[in-house]
């Protein structure tokens, strides 16, 4: 089954929110909801899809910042991992944290958090609309950092933990570095060089591109 992927680079941070499905008109899964639901809505508009659930890599504004206004909108069940609730339960204190953004009383209200998170866990198998999403727990850039893996269709949408020629930043409060190196070792460079990657920021890649052209990647590997 070749499945339906589309995305756009969406807020502040270009955040890549993507939606899958089996086919146009039909079920979708959206990962990662940066603070932009009308440019979400519109991503599902353009291939008249219907969201069944929404997972979040971790718990970074620009990735569940519009987390909340998806479940309030469309109903469907958010899912993140719980050592990320630092993060995810409190988006305006966040922005103002971390990059010194301070908002008034509507934007927080926009911002606000689904009532509640579905949680995940490493290894979890989750079946949405005939697809499979393996979760893979990749602490690194955050605790609760995830991955999720279409083994079947050699996908991996690697959130912030793995990019074109880069990685996850890791100076923020929650990141580490030998942690985020560990995960990449243990979780992201097992899977098959031909897997696709999908990641939080910027283009695609696969696994082979990025053992021949990453230089974190080739450190860890020592090549």
């Amino acid at each position: 089954m070749e499945l339906l992927i589309d995305a756009r680079s969406l807020w502040a941070a270009q955040t890549n929110c993507y939606v899958i499905a089996p086919e146009r008109g039909g079920p979708a899964v959206v990962v990662d909801a940066p603070p932009d639901p009308d440019g979400i809505g519109a991503l599902l508009a353009a291939h008249d899809l219907t969201p069944i659930a929404l997972l979040v890599t971790h718990g970074h504004v620009d990735h569940a910042g519009g987390a909340g206004a998806v479940v309030r909108t469309t109903g469907v069940d958010a899912y993140v991992h719980p050592d990320d609730d630092y993060l995810t339960l409190h988006p305006a204190e966040q922005l103002a944290m971390m990059f010194g953004i301070r908002v008034g009383p509507d934007d927080a209200a926009a911002l606000a958090p689904p009532a509640k998170y579905e949680t995940l866990a490493d290894g979890q198998v989750l079946e949405l609309g005939g697809m499979s999403f393996e979760v893979l727990h990749t602490p690194g850039h955050t605790p609760g950092h995830c991955c999720f893996h279409l083994a079947d269709q050699g996908l991996l949408f690697s959130g912030d933990q793995l990019f074109a020629g880069s990685i996850g930043r890791t100076d923020l409060p929650g990141g580490d570095y030998a942690t985020l190196m560990r995960s990449m070792a243990e979780k992201v460079l097992v899977l098959d060089d031909s897997t696709e990657v999908l990641p939080g920021h910027g283009p695609t890649t696969t696994l082979a591109r990025e053992r021949l052209v990453n230089p974190w990647v080739q450190e860890l590997l020592g090549t």
